[in-house]
């Protein structure tokens, strides 16, 4: 990290700030990190509907469910990103269904996003099942003896436990995707100001002998991802003092 930082400081601040600021790197923090963060908020509420599914209800194919939540881990990025072009390309499964719409999926922005829910999601949902497991169901018993009702019990006795893991696993899923590269390169059409993220960015700044350029943007993704690092850490020490 500390050489990632030198490399990028020897042009002097003034130059790395132009880098930094320069017009096609803010389009690209743009769509990297408000796509990264919509995708993770959103994974937030499906995540949680996940975990509550698999942990809190028995039913036929749910091991199979909770298998298939880890595909994202175990499938290389590049797989993941051809897959997804496949189904969401105008004339792919999913995609021939939105095109009559006028909705365009791969080699848009909305692609960048697809992918972003796909490699995020089970950051939640792993965060979070743990943590649903150990509820113990004596405790919402004597909420509903005491005259509360399902709506109260939620979230009054079960919700605020769970809520430091939710948001540690919408942080890790952001992270995530912040730093997502193989299966965006290839839903994306990869166009400056329009659906560019900015570890593609460094990779085409490569490419053209940028380095001084790509360790620049590199170095912001670093403190971006250092930040949401420390961001983490504050929830699971909040979490570990809620539990005591």
């Amino acid at each position: 990290m500390v050489s990632l930082f030198i490399k990028s400081l020897n042009l002097g601040l003034g130059e790395f700030w132009k880098v930094a600021t320069s017009p096609i790197a803010l389009s690209a923090y743009n769509v990297t990190f408000l796509t990264a963060l919509i995708a993770s908020i959103i994974n937030g509420f499906m995540g949680t509907i996940l975990a509550w599914i698999l942990v809190r209800y028995d039913f036929p194919g749910r091991k199979l469910v909770d298998a298939l939540i880890d595909i994202p881990f175990a499938l290389p990025t590049s797989v993941a990103g051809l897959v997804l072009t496949t189904i969401y390309s105008p004339n792919g499964w999913l995609g021939q269904l939105f095109a009559p719409l006028g909705i365009k999926i791969a080699y848009t922005r909305l692609g960048v996003f697809v992918a972003m829910l796909f490699i995020s999601l089970p950051f939640v949902v792993r965060t979070l099942q743990p943590v649903l497991g150990e509820l113990e169901p004596e405790v919402e018993e004597a909420a509903a003896s005491l005259g509360a009702n399902s709506r109260q019990i939620f979230w009054r006795v079960i919700f605020p436990p769970l809520l430091p893991p939710i948001l540690t696993g919408v942080a890790l899923g952001f992270s995530r995707a912040v730093g997502e590269f193989g299966s965006i390169v290839i839903i994306a059409s990869n166009m400056p100001f329009v659906d560019l993220i900015a570890p593609v960015l460094v990779f085409q700044k490569l490419e053209q002998y940028d380095y001084t350029g790509a360790t620049i943007i590199g170095a912001i993704l670093l403190l971006t991802s250092l930040f949401f690092l420390l961001i983490i850490n504050l929830l699971q020490q909040w979490g570990r003092r809620y539990a005591n």
